[in-house]
């Protein structure tokens, strides 16, 4: 009775210990993971997704994600090329391209990639003048991106994108900028309303040379002139006499002073 539970436990065991080893010899990748694979502790090759199998002890699997990173970047103390001092955050994205490297190349390499950020970052904007930092910001992206990337190379990542998120200017700062904002639309609104004016005067230097080309044209408008102050509601009209109206009579009086001064004798 003994030597065979001797022999069940036996067999107990055994299929137990067959059992963890095929379990622990047993890895399942998802889509996005890769494993990369240390026999002996010495890089053996990178695994992809689905059911994937090692050799227990002897091989160590490591995954690692695929997907992209949005990795946010704490705001950094920036002095500008121009000496302004402000506070930028940033957002930076990017995967793993080459998992072994990602690994073996660099310990960390996410903590990495944001430490190298952070440095790009403040390296980068102290180029820049604050003018160009607010109106060129696509370009200053493409530079951080540039750079980055050529530096993350060799960890096998990839930076797709950088983003500058926000900009903390000092109060005085944004005092002064808004000062120049409306400086800058009252010099734009006087440059309008002279050229307004200088539309305008030669609009009219071209209607007096209309006007004075026709003799009738001016007693015309003076006559329009009078109808658009009657529609108002005024007890007195005072209007200058245009000395147009009145030139034949003063030429008439100068050639014939006697007729013309009888005539004025006779009015009441």
């Amino acid at each position: 009775m003994l030597p065979e539970l001797g022999v069940d436990l036996f067999w107990a065991i055994t299929v137990a210990i067959l059992v963890l080893i095929i379990a622990s010899s047993i890895r399942i990748l998802i889509e996005y993971e890769r494993g990369v694979v240390f026999r002996l502790g010495r890089f053996a090759g990178v695994k992809g997704p689905g059911l994937r199998f090692i050799i227990p002890i002897v091989d160590k699997l490591v995954k690692v994600s695929m997907r992209t990173v949005a990795m946010d970047v704490p705001p950094q103390d920036v002095i500008t090329r121009d000496n302004v001092s402000m506070k930028v955050n940033a957002v930076l994205y990017f995967r793993v391209v080459q998992p072994d490297k990602a690994l073996i190349e660099v310990e960390q390499y996410l903590y990495a990639t944001s430490q190298l950020a952070q440095t790009s970052l403040r390296s980068v904007l102290g180029q820049v003048e604050l003018d160009d930092l607010l109106a060129q910001r696509d370009k200053i992206n493409k530079n951080l991106q540039e750079l980055l990337d050529r530096q993350t190379d060799p960890w096998g990542v990839k930076i797709s994108n950088v983003e500058i998120k926000h900009v903390d200017l000092p109060i005085e700062m944004q005092r002064a900028m808004a000062r120049q904002a409306e400086a800058e639309r009252e010099r734009r609104s006087k440059i309008i309303h002279a050229e307004g004016e200088w539309q305008a005067s030669e609009k009219l230097a071209k209607a007096a040379k209309n006007i004075n080309a026709e003799t009738g044209a001016l007693q015309l408008r003076f006559l329009q002139t009078l109808t658009e102050i009657a529609s108002e509601k005024n007890s007195t009209i005072l209007f200058p006499m245009p000395i147009e109206l009145i030139t034949p009579f003063m030429k008439k009086a100068t050639e014939n002073p006697d007729e013309f001064q009888d005539r004025v004798k006779t009015i009441p």
